[in-house]
């Protein structure tokens, strides 16, 4: 039924959350699964020297962060025995725009995600990748709450 799973994580043990779930799908339905770290690689705006170090000190930080995400999320994968796993570092301006180039790129049919489930103002100030991405998408999405 799904061939190919897109997990975007993002270090998180709500990400993890949907990784444990996504890999019951995959060993079922034998999938593939790609897990992705979407990077802002311009989250700046400014000129100057203060700015070109700013930008390659943040680069520096976020390829590790996001290496660190998909190394855990791909262990976890194949720990619980799924044999066919990417990793896969996309970039975004808007994190929900990186997930959905992504999965048409990759030919995903199944997008998993996990929700930090806040609410309010805290939902306010802090935005929904995943809202975001349900409002978008044109293929399933399995939203797995913490």
């Amino acid at each position: 039924m799904f061939t190919n799973i897109l997990i975007p994580v993002d270090g998180s043990t709500t990400a993890l959350s949907a990784v444990s779930k996504a890999a019951g799908l995959a060993k079922t339905y034998g999938s593939t699964v790609t897990v992705l770290y979407v990077i802002d690689p311009y989250p700046f705006t400014g000129v100057g020297a203060d700015f070109a170090y700013g930008q390659s000190q943040y680069l520096t930080a976020a390829s590790t962060e996001a290496n660190t995400a998909l190394d855990t999320a791909k262990k976890a994968l194949e720990e619980a025995g799924v044999d066919k796993v990417n990793a896969v570092v996309g970039e975004g301006h808007a994190v929900h725009e990186g997930i959905m180039r992504a999965a048409k790129e990759i030919g995903s049919d199944l997008i998993v995600m996990g929700s930090h489930g806040r609410r309010g103002l805290e939902k306010l100030v802090l935005g929904s990748v995943t809202q975001r991405v349900l409002g978008v998408a044109d293929i399933p999405v399995l939203v797995v709450r913490e």
